[in-house]
């Protein structure tokens, strides 16, 4: 079935290389010096445990990243779920606040990391490979 439906292998490891990177990376940081991460991107203090969860879910999609990139298609789950929450957060969170005028430095940031995921994962994953019948 892999061979009449394109993929873009390229762009599937390099998004799962950009999520253990970023996201990993991101987790790992706000999990070991939370301090240090909210102060250098200028976020406002946050809950521990708030933190803490987001950080270990953000590490565990780094780390569930990493045998992705030995079979891309099995973990395209992975990607599918960074496909929905992060829109979700971008309507419901960021993009009411950008409409009263409200620009936090850390909302705009994490709206751009955001925004290249979705337009990242929308070329990486293969649709017409997950809705085909087989």
């Amino acid at each position: 079935m892999e061979a009449n439906v394109p993929i873009r292998w390229g762009w599937l490891k390099g998004m799962y290389i950009y999520t253990i990177l970023g996201a990993g990376g991101f987790g790992l940081g706000v999990l070991l010096f939370p301090g240090t991460i909210l102060s250098a991107l200028h976020f406002p203090a946050q809950d521990p445990v708030t933190l803490g969860l987001y950080g270990s879910v953000a590490l565990a999609s780094g780390l569930a990243a990493i045998p992705a990139l030995r079979s891309p298609l099995k973990f395209v789950p992975l990607l599918l779920l960074q496909l929905v929450y992060k829109p979700i957060w971008l309507a419901v969170f960021a993009i009411p606040l950008f409409l009263k005028g409200q620009f936090p430095l850390y909302v705009v940031f994490i709206s751009a990391v955001f925004i290249s995921y979705i337009i990242g994962n929308l070329i990486a994953i293969p649709f017409s490979y997950l809705f085909s019948k087989k």
